[in-house]
């Protein structure tokens, strides 16, 4: 038996923490110390990478926070005003690194503090990216010697460097203790590919390949999102995950207004803000979402203004609105059916025009019925991929 022993478990309070195989141990460590969390945000992460890769044919990374990721995504081109928005303009970036910044870009607040995937070797402009972000760990399957020098000088050294095998199967069945009771099923080994498409039950019916890629981003997504859980893609990217959530309409809601603000960063009101010397990226993004952000406390206004040369003005109501209406051809999956139509309706003011979500409830008319009322393409994978 092969085993590594862990800091501490779920909390520093739960101690002989380890992870074992009974084979060979395919996960490394190579610069830090792990704890039970990051193994289990780095095992999910990879998983999910990896799927991406094997789906798409592209470079994939995620972002990963508490067991669910904050954003995902495949190589695509950046257009000058996401680069802005990322803060990767006149930056040269590989593929893998601009996944990186897609994945990263989905939620700025949420992946603070991340668990960094990627699904082929780590370059130095992957590297150099990380330098500037606050991440506590990465797993990819290998590193070049440049990028794992930079990487180890992360956190005064501490950065936690994994090492994965990529071609690593486990065994068919999985099994886990809670409450002093082991449980067993099989692996979810369902592979997501473009036959999720082939049960189309709307009026329109066409799916143009740039959204079957965002549709399978989403959807494999999910796979390794705590549920119940939602997500909305456009170009190749995740922009909202509502995850964990006990009703399926406020995943919806939470992915939706993720995606709102996903797409006011990139106002011209945004992208010009002027902030003072000395601000660091993460006061920047939390001054950004407390400009986005109408419901907040007087004293969180005061906080987000101190970091501005000149505070910008507030966009209004009436102001996002007309800029929300250009964000358009988003895809939408869900990891299980949709129980009432109310997820579609609230979806199409984030303007979700592609859907796949499992199918077969007894609202399938009502659902499919908004779909048609809202101009949508929506298909039944027949497949669920809850994730707990």
């Amino acid at each position: 038996m092969k085993e590594i022993c862990l800091r501490y478990g779920m909390n520093p309070n739960q101690g002989k923490a380890k992870v074992y195989v009974t084979e060979n141990m395919p996960i490394k460590i190579l610069n830090g110390e792990a704890s039970y969390i990051n193994f289990l945000d780095a095992l999910n992460a990879f998983q999910l990478v990896r799927e991406l890769r094997q789906a798409t044919g592209q470079s994939s990374a995620a972002s990963f926070k508490h067991v669910s990721p904050a954003g995902a995504a495949v190589y695509s081109p950046l257009n000058d005003l996401l680069a802005k928005s990322y803060f990767i303009e006149d930056i040269e970036l590989s593929p893998l690194a601009v996944a990186y910044a897609r994945a990263r870009g989905t939620d700025r607040i949420s992946s603070f503090g991340d668990c960094a995937a990627f699904s082929d070797e780590v370059d130095v402009t992957v590297a150099n990216l990380l330098r500037t972000e606050v991440s506590d760990i990465i797993v990819a399957p290998s590193y070049s010697q440049e990028a794992l020098e930079i990487l180890k000088q992360k956190k005064k050294g501490k950065y936690l460097i994994l090492e994965i095998d990529p071609h690593y199967v486990p065994a068919p069945i999985e099994k886990r203790t809670v409450f002093g009771i082991t449980l067993e099923q099989e692996r979810n080994d369902v592979r997501i590919g473009k036959e999720v498409f082939d049960n189309i039950v709307t009026t329109q019916c066409d799916i143009p390949d740039r959204a079957k890629q965002d549709l399978l981003v989403a959807l494999i997504t999910l796979k390794y999102t705590q549920s119940n859980s939602v997500c909305f893609a456009l170009d190749g990217q995740t922009i909202g995950i509502g995850a964990g959530q006990q009703s399926r309409i406020h995943c919806t809601r939470l992915a939706a207004e993720k995606a709102d603000n996903w797409w006011l960063r990139q106002h011209p009101r945004a992208l010009n803000m002027k902030f003072r010397e000395g601000i660091s990226r993460v006061e920047v993004n939390n001054a950004i979402d407390g400009w986005l952000n109408d419901d907040i406390t007087e004293a969180e206004n005061q906080q987000w203004k101190q970091c501005f040369q000149e505070v910008p003005d507030r966009l209004s109501k009436s102001e996002k609105q007309q800029w929300l209406k250009r964000l358009k051809e988003v895809s939408y999956a869900s990891d299980a059916f949709l129980p009432f139509r109310d997820n579609l309706d609230r979806a199409a003011q984030s303007g979700v025009k592609y859907v796949v979500q499992t199918g077969n409830s007894i609202r399938d008319d009502q659902v499919e019925r908004a779909a048609n009322e809202h101009g949508m393409v929506m298909a039944h994978s027949g497949i669920r991929v809850f994730h707990h």
